[in-house]
């Protein structure tokens, strides 16, 4: 997740609230904007209430002693019935007195479901529900004030423009319609099953804007995202519009006169071929009116172009998108199981300003491993390094086999543990993404394992052929101050590595003392590794092969250890290229493949280049 260069997020619940709430409706033609005190005529009160009631997935429950009345279902499902209710639905006796034909369930793909009911002495009813603009093209019709069905001619555009307008202050727009339906035409019940209700001639009876507020601090977490160079894309079910005024809200979307492909319905992707989607994926910050299909050829298409994808998703439907993303985020309040299988996080709480965490610790978790990576090659590269020459030189070598393990504890356990245990900064969040092809050591990292292990493989290898004199040993036996002169560079060896750790603290930062106090982990395995090396050097000798050190050798140890933190600071005034060193090599074998002529020999050709 630290290295997410994209999120594709849905909206309802992750970037807003989902707590939905009908605000404003259009019914007869007219637009209410208190949609609970609105007066109906008896024909259109009974449709729209009837429709309400069968054509939902939800359900309500009255208590008899009259205590709070239950609403369940999908947010905007409740959001519909408690509408309902506040225009006077009985739920329990409105289902009652008409059975259920055939329900056709609410498709993604249609964007609407539907239902045939019907009462005795009365005519079938096909009630439909969905988005506004698909619900409206299937209409021939509409009910007045009155109840009186009149032709849909030029009031169509009319019915658009109201769409619009609530869809540009963020609401949702659900349509409700229906048509009469000859009893004699219903299949009989065990031929149901394949029943597809009839679609067309239907009679408009409203369409209702939903609002759903976006949640405090979106905007906060989608700006650090940007800042962080992680692009928030915002893919949802929604009108084009609603979700343009919904991403403009939370900060997605910054150009209000922003056109296609920055938006995009999720239909015109799809009818796109590869090569078409390739070229325009990167443009794409609005993918209105998706279904789970348009949501994984995204994916497809991003990671095509060599992003790391990160997807949030809550529906069964969202599983292909969410295994084949990267990163899938699955939603723990509203996420189905099925959605939650096929991620590879839960967002426990449901809020995009979790996911921004995650980013922030991925990118925390990823820069300690290139830390304790960078500790690491400077500890084995200065003891290889050495000890080899020492023992081509000289035949000896002055760290022993004992005191290169005590080295990997230290490198290995306690310096993991160390710089792993890092806790995340604002700084990381300064960064762009390192994508899917940055190499994992990079340019600085290289950079400052140079400085520090040639700092330590030239000192050290001064001492080992010149500590004799040096450290002013002539006049002690042979053999004791052999033994003096390499307790020495073991002890100068290792107080170098306690010294360097600090300094892979920060690998890009001057101040390699940032919050280091408040990393009581990191504290204390230091305390912890000079403590333990006092105690190796002046009582465990025998162990070692060590001797004891005076208090002027000391010093003079950690005065050598010491300048590895002035050494490293001036190392990072030094630029490095930002091209990896990886694509150098990659450069040179392109270079050395090309003929005469300029062109590429092919991989695998016997032709000699």
């Amino acid at each position: 997740m630290g290295s997410a260069t994209t999120i594709c997020s849905d909206k309802t619940g992750t970037l807003t609230l989902n707590q939905m709430t009908v605000v404003e409706a259009y019914i007869g033609g007219r637009k209410i904007n208190h949609p609970e005190n609105v007066e109906l005529s008896p024909i259109t009160a009974s449709l729209l209430i009837e429709g309400i009631a069968h054509n939902t997935t939800g359900s309500v429950f009255e208590p008899e002693d009259g205590g709070v009345i239950e609403v369940t279902g999908s947010p905007t499902e409740k959001a519909i019935l408690l509408w309902g209710l506040k225009l006077g639905m009985k739920f329990d006796s409105e289902r009652s007195k008409t059975s259920i034909l055939h329900v056709f369930p609410f498709n993604s793909e249609k964007k609407r479901g539907g239902v045939a009911v019907y009462q005795a002495g009365s005519e079938v009813h096909v009630h439909w529900k969905g988005a506004a603009e698909i619900v409206l093209a299937s209409c021939t019709s509409w009910l007045d004030t009155d109840g009186s069905k009149k032709p849909m001619t030029s009031e169509a555009d009319t019915f658009k423009k109201y769409i619009d307008n609530m869809a540009e202050v963020s609401l949702r727009c659900v349509a409700f319609a229906y048509r009469s339906f000859e009893l004699e035409k219903v299949p009989e019940e065990e031929q149901r099953e394949n029943w597809l209700l009839p679609e067309d001639d239907l009679i408009l009876v409203a369409i209702v804007g939903i609002k759903d507020p976006c949640r405090p601090g979106v905007r906060e977490a989608v700006d650090l995202c940007t800042h962080a160079g992680v692009k928030v894309r915002m893919v949802t079910g929604d009108n084009l519009q609603t979700a343009k005024a919904i991403a403009l809200e939370c900060g997605i979307l910054t150009d209000a006169n922003a056109s296609e492909p920055t938006l995009i319905e999720g239909r015109t992707f799809r009818m796109k071929s590869d090569a078409e989607r390739n070229a325009i994926v990167e443009q794409i910050t609005v993918m209105g009116r998706s279904s789970p299909n348009d949501k994984l050829l995204l994916v497809q298409a991003l990671r095509r172009r060599y992003h790391v994808v990160a997807v949030t998703g809550d529906g069964t439907n969202d599983a292909p998108a969410l295994h084949e993303a990267d990163i899938g985020l699955s939603m723990g309040i509203q996420g189905t199981e099925v959605a939650k299988e096929s991620s590879d996080i839960i967002i426990l709480d449901d809020n995009f300003t979790s996911v921004v965490k995650v980013v922030r610790w991925g990118r925390t978790v990823y820069a300690n491993i290139q830390k304790f990576i960078q500790f690491q090659l400077t500890v084995n590269v200065a003891a290889l390094i050495i000890n080899v020459v020492a023992a081509v030189s000289s035949g000896d070598v002055p760290l022993n086999a004992v005191q290169l393990l005590w080295v990997n504890l230290i490198m290995d356990t306690l310096g993991a543990l160390a710089l792993a245990t890092e806790p995340p900064t604002d700084h990381l969040m300064d960064r762009p993404p390192v994508g899917r092809r940055e190499p994992l050591i990079t340019n600085i990292m290289w950079r400052n394992l140079t400085i520090q292990a040639l700092y330590q493989v030239t000192v050290l290898l001064v001492l080992n052929f010149g500590g004799r004199s040096i450290l002013h040993l002539r006049n002690d036996g042979r053999a004791h101050s052999e033994k003096v002169k390499n307790t020495f560079i073991f002890n100068t060896f290792v107080l170098c590595q306690i010294f360097n750790e600090f300094n892979a603290r920060k690998p890009d930062e001057l101040n390699i003392f940032s919050g280091v106090i408040g990393n009581r982990l990191f504290m204390g395995i230091v305390g912890i590794t000079t403590l333990l090396q006092v105690l190796i050097i002046e009582f465990l000798g025998k162990f070692t092969s060590t001797v004891r050190l005076n208090w002027k050798l000391w010093l003079v140890s950690i005065a050598i250890a010491f300048m590895s933190w002035p050494l490293a600071l001036l190392g990072k005034l030094l630029p490095v290229p930002k091209t990896p060193f990886g694509d150098y090599l990659s450069w040179c074998c392109t270079w050395c493949s090309k003929r005469d002529d300029g062109s590429l020999v092919k991989e695998g050709s016997d032709e000699q280049p």
